[in-house]
């Protein structure tokens, strides 16, 4: 197999949110007859469900409207949009943001492909929490980097998140250039203690590591937890550090596409580069939706958090009740990852098997790192009638398939 070719090989999007479609059942052995139900993707949050932002079209209405001067901005977003939004960032994170650290693109993909792009050279060892986000993996592969994997024990105690900073330290001492990782964490939706965050950003300072923190889902935070910004902490170089945040999930503005970086003034002018040469900038009329977001209607933000928060519970309760699935609540953002015991089949088949016999799609645990084969995600931003009645489903096809 050539460069290149191996190169593609490792991007499968099979599993890929909304993707499924592509995915091979002829093979499977089924057990027994599917249970009807209405179709319920777990693999994203739901749209309808949770509609985006009041006043999200009339903003994207009033930038078509603008006409050329909304849709051809600078490269690394229209200037006015990025001083109000980098105001808006200093005053969530805690720690000064100017217009100059800033760049809008599209989603909080977009960010992701351009801040490793911008930092990853042939052969730079970067280090990958194990679970984190799928693309993460494939992004360093892709880039020519070497993989060092930290573990990350999120069942061991429910206290902390549970990375492994001994193995971090030393893989950092090993020469890591770059560690990655989302917090809340996606899948397990665990969020970071102050003390977890402020050891990695002691050792990032110790060692000189550029980090990169996927901070999408830090408004979505549940009760009782306390969410810690990395570069509120002042312990290390401000210019080796990138923030990466958007409101597309949350928020429900997915369709809009729409990613914010900010930090290293160096690195987003390198990101704006490559921008330049992958997508140009955020489509412009849709960066008139930016304006809106942080400044939502009262108690809209609280209300959203509660359904979630919700929906969450009784989802757990169902899991939680069944025998030999095991999960940690979720914390932050809009995710479930159980971990089933005693499968008879691998957990890829087991997500199709689920979406033909009980028309419910989820994704499978090996999209997070390749030793979760018992476990699989769900996004639970989903209408809540539907999304219990599709894990009592899904419950039901498990049953069969287990040893």
């Amino acid at each position: 197999m050539d460069y290149i070719t191996a190169k593609f090989a490792k991007l499968g999007v099979d599993n890929a949110p909304g993707q499924e479609i592509r995915q091979k059942t002829d093979h499977l052995a089924l057990i027994g007859d599917p249970i009807d139900g209405v179709l319920v993707d777990f693999s994203h949050g739901d749209v309808d469900a949770f509609e985006p932002l009041p006043g999200s079209f009339e903003a994207f209405q009033k930038g078509y409207e603008v006409g050329g001067a909304q849709a051809y901005t600078e490269y690394r977003g229209k200037a006015v949009i990025r001083e109000q939004l980098s105001k808006d960032l200093e005053s969530f994170t805690g720690a000064p943001v100017t217009p100059d650290m800033l760049i809008l693109t599209p989603g909080t993909q977009g960010a992701l492909f351009l801040a490793m792009g911008s930092v990853i050279g042939r052969g730079d060892k970067v280090a990958i929490i194990e679970p984190d986000y799928f693309a993460n993996r494939k992004l360093v592969e892709f880039f020519d980097g070497e993989l060092v994997p930290i573990p990350m024990d999120y069942m061991k105690s429910f206290d902390r998140a549970g990375i492994d900073l001994g193995v971090l330290e030393e893989a950092f001492k090993s020469g890591v250039k770059l560690l990655e990782f989302s917090n809340p964490n996606n899948p397990t939706g665990v969020i970071y203690t102050r003390e977890e965050i402020r050891a990695i950003a002691e050792l990032a300072a110790k060692y000189g590591v550029f980090v990169i923190v996927d901070e999408l889902y830090s408004r979505q935070i549940f009760a009782h937890r306390t969410y810690t910004h990395l570069r509120a902490q002042g312990l290390m170089d401000p210019d080796n550090l990138l923030t990466i945040i958007g409101p597309s999930k949350t928020e429900s503005l997915s369709g809009f596409r729409l990613g914010a970086a900010f930090g290293s003034p160096m690195i987003i002018s390198r990101m704006e580069k490559l921008q330049a040469i992958v997508s140009l900038r955020c489509a412009g009329y849709c960066q008139a939706v930016f304006p809106i977001w942080f400044h939502e209607p009262e108690g809209f933000m609280e209300k959203r958090v509660t359904a979630h928060q919700e929906i969450r519970d009784d989802l757990l309760s169902l899991f939680r009740a069944e025998e030999g699935i095991s999960v940690r609540p979720t914390e932050g953002g809009s995710y479930i990852f159980p971990k089933v015991e005693g499968l008879n089949v691998d957990i890829s088949d087991l997500t199709k098997i689920l979406r033909v016999q009980a028309n419910v799609t989820v994704t499978p645990g090996t999209e997070f790192g390749p030793q979760f084969t018992d476990c699989f995600r769900l996004n639970f931003s989903q209408d809540p009638a539907k999304a219990h009645d599709a894990i009592v489903r899904a419950l039901q096809i498990i049953k069969r398939y287990r040893k």
